[in-house]
């Protein structure tokens, strides 16, 4: 079922319509895009991190000078009665972006909020949830990651937006990428109608104009508006490979490292419905712990290279040199993601949880913690045109795992003593570790383990619209490098590689199921989904059921 385009006031679809109504929701017109440029409220509404009695509130209003919003949250869509209210300003020194907290709310309740200007015009009604104490039963999760866009629409967050069933969104990161006009993608890939920002972001004005491209988008600000959201950046957000001291797509001619990642930080805060904090956890009653976790600008130290150990090994010693890199610089106790008081901080919350008799443990974070190693069968049809970076990266991928190292050192793979520290945080903890991550395009599911002992499962989701495995191996059947990724990696029990779309997480005292959902299309406005596909994990068992 393809979306007519968007028009003022009016919801995406008649369906779209029936369903709202029947949750209360009907009033909650359809956001439009809007011009940066444009006077008033120009990009919705959005609420995130919120506990048992309080949600952040978020909206833009685009004036010349500083101006004072009032804010109003109730339990009813016509305000009759207000729960609580306030004064926030949007000020040209945020981006005209303005924040409030709302707090004094009951626990577990939607409520709905908005925005007045001064000349009494009103934003969009939006619709918020506190997060429940005590008994739950159920809880919801639509998890996100790698939102291009200049890829294609954002169907994944539309379809996640009516389907009116979830109570919390999250977002694992690359809610925007960084890169100039016709780079990524390519003007061959550019989706038409998804116009970027002409020059990459790498300073303050640069991100701002990215946030707003991005924000423009109906179905991006439909999700927002309807839904608490719970986000982090992973590294576009900044550059390609963020680490804390630079980045693979930083260079000398960018500027000083800090000063730019200061205003990646600075313009997402403006722009986001989020705290200051690096690092949070989100209690679900008596259910679960949420942990969200930042594994990019505060700690991670550079990643490995590992083509450049296969390159410049010796002729005839390959194999030594890669059985040197495994044994050495991979394997250093003093790499690390998270950081000394990150990794003490997640210690002492999973013992906290696990105390609190909670089932669930669950990591937010950016990256995928499975170990994947590259199978032999990329290079069978490696075609003689490939470019030689493509050639290099898979024969020395293929090569390294011979010798048991995974592809990526970019992800946990490549931080393998930090990935031990949480292994064994968790099962000091006695902990039912779920792992949801972002980052690679792709859908994966992972067994836990460590030296034998089960730990819990991995969920990472596939990509908004970015493309995946299928476009930079296009010579492979995608079932194919499917099965041959299977059979090569022990932890894996299934994965995707060629669709996109997002992942719908439900917990249960007794089980947390995952249901990756695929997408049709993403080069058209389209609600269809193309399959699914679901996979379970029952309470102590931390591993997922087989079948």
């Amino acid at each position: 079922m393809s979306l007519p385009p968007p028009a003022p006031a009016v919801p995406t679809t008649r369906r779209n319509l029936l369903k709202l109504g029947a949750l209360g929701l009907a009033g909650l017109s359809a956001p439009v895009a809007a011009a940066a440029s444009a006077g008033g409220f120009t990009h919705g509404v959005a609420s995130g991190e919120p506990g048992p009695t309080q949600v952040l509130l978020w909206t833009r209003y685009v004036a010349s000078a500083d101006t004072k919003l009032a804010w109003e949250v109730s339990e009813t869509s016509d305000f009759a009665k207000v729960a609580a209210s306030g004064d926030c300003l949007a000020s040209p020194a945020t981006d005209c972006c303005a924040k409030a907290w709302a707090r004094g709310l009951a626990p577990g309740k939607w409520y709905y909020f908005r925005f007045v200007a001064p000349s009494g015009e009103m934003s969009l009604t939006g619709r918020t949830r506190t997060l429940p104490v005590g008994k739950v039963s159920r809880f919801r999760l639509a998890v996100f990651s790698c939102s291009n866009f200049g890829f294609g629409w954002f169907n994944a967050y539309a379809h996640a937006a009516e389907s009116g069933d979830f109570d919390l969104a999250l977002h694992l990161g690359d809610y925007f990428y960084e890169y100039a006009r016709g780079t990524y993608p390519t003007a061959k890939q550019a989706v038409a109608g998804r116009t970027l920002p002409l020059d990459e972001a790498v300073t303050l004005a640069g991100y701002r104009e990215r946030f707003a491209t991005y924000r423009s988008d109906p179905d991006l600000q439909r999700i927002h508006q309807i839904l608490p959201m719970v986000v982090m950046w992973d590294d576009h957000e900044t550059a390609n490979d963020t680490w804390k001291d630079g980045a693979e797509n930083h260079q000398p001619n960018e500027g000083d490292w800090a000063v730019r990642k200061a205003a990646a930080e600075r313009v997402y805060r403006e722009w986001m419905p989020v705290s200051d904090d690096y690092w949070t956890a989100y209690e679900i009653g008596n259910l679960a712990t949420i942990f969200k976790l930042e594994t990019r600008h505060v700690a991670r130290l550079q990643a490995l290279d590992l083509q450049e150990a296969f390159r410049s090994a010796a002729p005839g010693r390959i194999d030594a040199a890669l059985t040197a890199f495994r044994d050495g610089a991979w394997r250093d106790p003093a790499r690390t993601l998270l950081g000394t008081e990150q990794e003490s901080w997640l210690a002492r919350g999973l013992k906290a949880s696990t105390r609190a008799n909670k089932p669930w443990q669950v990591l937010a974070q950016q990256v995928v913690m499975g170990s994947l190693v590259m199978t032999e069968g990329v290079l069978e049809g490696l075609p003689a045109a490939a470019p030689d970076w493509l050639k290099l990266r898979l024969q020395s991928s293929v090569a390294a795992g011979r010798h048991g190292i995974p592809w990526s050192m970019d992800m946990w793979s490549g931080y393998p003593a930090a990935r031990e520290r949480v292994y064994q945080s968790a099962l000091a903890a006695n902990a039912n570790l779920l792992v949801l991550a972002g980052d690679s395009h792709n859908a994966w599911a992972f067994d836990h383990q460590h030296k034998g002992a089960r730990v819990g499962v991995e969920m990472a989701g596939h990509s908004v619209t970015s493309p995946g495995a299928e476009s930079t191996l296009g010579w492979i059947r995608p079932d194919d490098l499917a099965r041959q990724s299977v059979a090569a990696n022990p932890a894996l029990q299934w994965c995707d590689t060629a669709r996109r779309g997002y992942l719908a997480v439900e917990l249960t005292p007794t089980a947390a199921h995952g249901e990756w959902r695929f997408v049709q299309t993403v080069r058209q406005r389209d609600l269809a989904l193309g399959g699914a596909k679901r996979m379970t994990v029952l309470a102590g068992q931390r591993k997922f059921e087989s079948g």
